[in-house]
């Protein structure tokens, strides 16, 4: 090829086309006419919803991670929140028992106390209201000990009784505290009285048959009592006034090697549940003395000049 006819030019490094500024000006122009009819025609809302409805999938991905952090979270602190809420109606609940048990309490010693009144009303002696604190230590001995004592006027031998009816006696008395001896202690005695028939007798307190029984000894084989009659206070022991429910009869039984019957009965009175009682002056105590005769009046009664 001869030399004269080679292109002496460089060939160019990048493809020449339209100018930079005027690139810029086409495309302004393009965004400001196409923003000119989305605002007034809605031209790319089709192309929009294609587009959203091609990313959707990819969005959901992307947002899992993020949705499952948030929903861990929440989940935890919503299980300690009801963890919280749990332990505070845990805490209620107990309270509410707790209160409900007083319910009940308060409104047994109510009915008791309602019904002693209306013991203290019957009774015609004068009687002091005292609770029951503890029972005596002593395993063999049926004793309680009373808030009341010497203080409060207690007397040594005066009746206790509850509600229903007679208790015990009292057989110490300290200056605050006074000590009962319950009826069915081995080393107590009562005289009683049969409602039904009018029979008199003594009733101790049982250790050879049931525990918390009394039995009536030296009664005659031959004595009208059976099960069910109810023993009251004769009221010659110048202690206990009369008319006053003691017990109600177990059982009779007749012997034949025996003059006397074996008769046993339940007190009436509640010897391991009584909280609050009522201690009475002794019978003695209430016989007002008789008055001595006045002398200088005696010979005026006779007729005689003084």
């Amino acid at each position: 090829m001869p030399l004269g006819t080679l292109d002496g030019t460089p060939p160019p490094f990048f493809r020449q086309g339209p100018s930079a500024l005027s690139k810029l000006v086409f495309f302004s122009t393009l965004a400001l006419l196409l923003m000119v009819a989305d605002a007034r025609f809605h031209v790319t809302q089709p192309l929009r919803a294609v587009i959203a409805t091609a990313l959707y999938p990819a969005q959901w991905l992307v947002l899992r991670p993020v949705v499952w952090a948030q929903g861990g979270s929440q989940y935890f602190v919503a299980l300690n929140r009801s963890q919280a809420k749990e332990a505070e109606a845990q805490y209620q609940l107990g309270l509410q028992s707790q209160r409900a048990q007083q319910v009940e309490q308060l409104t047994l010693e109510n009915t008791r106390l309602r019904a002693l009144l209306e013991m203290r009303a019957r009774v015609n002696a004068p009687a002091l209201a005292a609770q029951v604190l503890y029972d005596a230590a002593d395993p063999y001995t049926r004793k309680v000990i009373l808030d009341k004592g010497s203080l409060d006027a207690v007397l040594a031998g005066a009746p206790v009784l509850d509600e229903v009816g007679v208790l015990g006696q009292v057989t110490r008395v300290y200056p605050s505290v006074s000590e009962v001896t319950l009826i069915t202690d081995p080393n107590q005695a009562i005289p009683v009285l049969n409602a039904r028939t009018g029979v008199r007798g003594l009733a101790f307190g049982n250790t050879a048959l049931l525990r918390g029984t009394l039995e009536l000894r030296y009664m005659d084989a031959n004595v009208d009592m059976a099960a069910g009659d109810l023993l009251t206070t004769s009221g010659v022991d110048g202690i206990y006034p009369p008319g006053l429910q003691v017990a109600r009869v177990l059982k009779m039984e007749r012997r034949a090697d025996s003059a006397f019957a074996r008769i046993s009965a339940e007190p009436v009175a509640r010897l391991d549940g009584s909280l609050h009682v009522l201690v009475l002056q002794p019978l003695a105590q209430q016989i007002l003395t008789r008055p001595e005769p006045d002398k200088a009046a005696a010979p005026i009664a006779r007729g005689i000049k003084p």
